[in-house]
């Protein structure tokens, strides 16, 4: 195991920021509810209800899909994803942060003879249609994921590629689809089922959002190449690391720890700042993991509490010229981590003209010494910020930044006395989409709805 990744709160404590700071003895205080967190998320565990942290110790499976990639290869030029929210951005995540950044565009011998991936997280007909001009169906493996078997956006890209498949192939169409969903129930498992389509399970106890280490993640990753088995290593080793109850010693917990105590203090916005353009859509899949998990409106008692931070995805240096100004200067209401990596994959030197003071320096100097200038100063400006470190970003790395994560969103949410594993906000506008499409046992709900609303149409300007 490769050096881990470590965690520096230093500018989130009443040490180094005269307002807004978190004392050692608040810290300590919160070490026997954030115990109890943890017996409680073991709890679920062994109940079999947290199966997000099954999932590293799946080898087994990895070795099955590494095998199915290595066997297909060759076979098909493109792999896409059809997929939503957590069936979408745990895939482009991965190959965002592993691979290289314009995968897409190398030659295949520099891509190992892995296809090329695409991951379709969208609706929008533009897009899908853009797809369809730039591949050949027939050389395209498609790899279908929703868990229910019925996600509307899901369906509508699988209907419509599934027609160009069957214009180009026939019957052999089935060839080209890999289905994965529930083991034994949903509109896609039957279809499956009907039409002959090789499938892989998403488990019962794994919702989308915590389900990039699964096969929702790891098939679409062993197809662009990734080492999926060193993938989970990494999930292991963190798991390990979290298996003490010492705040200190537990990157989940101190993490959970100063979120909280931030939000505590009316810090209700939690922005990721990667620095390094491979963790961009890191922060991506973040934000959907700690939107939906603690965005409740009723806690465990079933008292209306409307809690929840606010996730803000953004990318240094990128940002420090577009949304650092707000958080310099703007209101007391947030707190910054930043992500940062000791070793990039490339160095680059910055060529010597006219004497010019960064001649002869690197841009990798520039990037991390931009970071630290950002992270100073939030903190004289009395900004909270932390900083998580990575030796490099490769998949033992992330594999410790994804259970990192996902298990820290499980203790927030204990914290916060809240369901993190269900998104009761989200199932509205599934129904009322399904009423409007023309599902008929949806209508009534709709007609409901809409004599609650003003008339559509009333105040447009």
């Amino acid at each position: 195991m490769s050096k881990r990744i470590s965690i520096d709160y230093t500018n989130c404590m009443d040490t180094a920021l005269k307002l807004n700071g978190i004392s050692k003895n608040k810290l300590q205080d919160l070490q026997p509810a954030l115990q109890r967190a943890q017996k409680e998320v073991n709890r679920k565990k062994q109940a079999g209800q947290l199966g997000f942290m099954e999932l590293p110790y799946k080898a087994g499976e990895a070795k099955e899909m590494v095998k199915l990639a290595a066997k297909l290869k060759g076979k098909f030029d493109n792999f896409v994803v059809l997929g939503i929210g957590g069936s979408a951005l745990g895939n482009i995540c991965l190959q965002n942060s592993i691979n290289h950044l314009y995968y897409n565009l190398l030659p295949k011998n520099k891509r190992r003879g892995f296809p090329r991936i695409f991951v379709l997280d969208n609706v929008d007909a533009d897009m899908v249609k853009g797809l369809m001009d730039i591949i050949d169906v027939k050389k395209t493996l498609f790899n279908v994921i929703t868990k229910s078997g019925t996600t509307s956006e899901t369906m509508a890209q699988y209907f419509i590629f599934r027609q160009e498949l069957e214009k180009r192939l026939g019957s052999k169409y089935s060839q080209n689809i890999i289905a994965t969903t529930d083991i034994d129930k949903g509109y896609l498992r039957e279809l499956a089922d009907k039409e002959g389509y090789a499938t892989l399970v998403i488990p019962k106890n794994v919702g989308g959002r915590f389900s990039v280490l699964s096969p929702v993640g790891l098939l679409s990753a062993a197809f662009g190449g990734i080492d999926i088995e060193q993938l989970l290593a990494g999930a292991r080793h963190m798991a390990t690391l979290c298996k003490t109850g010492t705040m200190s010693k537990n990157p989940a917990m101190i993490y959970a720890a100063i979120q909280y105590l931030m939000y505590k203090k009316g810090k209700s916005i939690s922005v990721m700042m990667p620095y390094a353009q491979h963790l961009k859509e890191f922060a991506d899949w973040y934000a959907q993991l700690w939107a939906e998990s603690l965005g409740k409106a009723i806690n465990n008692k079933g008292k209306r509490v409307n809690v929840g931070p606010t996730p803000v995805k953004t990318l240094g240096a990128t940002d420090q010229h577009s949304q650092a100004q707000l958080y310099m200067e703007g209101p007391f209401d947030k707190v910054v981590t930043i992500l940062s990596v000791e070793k990039l994959a490339a160095t680059l030197t910055i060529p010597a003209y006219n004497d010019h003071f960064l001649g002869g320096q690197t841009m990798n100097k520039l990037l991390l010494t931009e970071e630290k200038a950002t992270a100073m100063a939030l903190a004289q400006n009395n900004r909270p910020n932390l900083t998580i470190t990575l030796p490099e970003i490769n998949e033992l790395t992330m594999g410790q930044m994804i259970y990192l994560f996902e298990l820290a969103t499980a203790y927030m949410g204990e914290l916060l006395e809240i369901n993190t594993f269900d998104q009761p906000g989200v199932e509205l506008g599934k129904i009322l989409t399904y009423a409007l499409m023309g599902r008929q046992e949806y209508e009534d709900k709709r007609k409901e709805i809409e004599k609650q609303l003003q008339k559509k149409g009333q105040y447009i300007v």
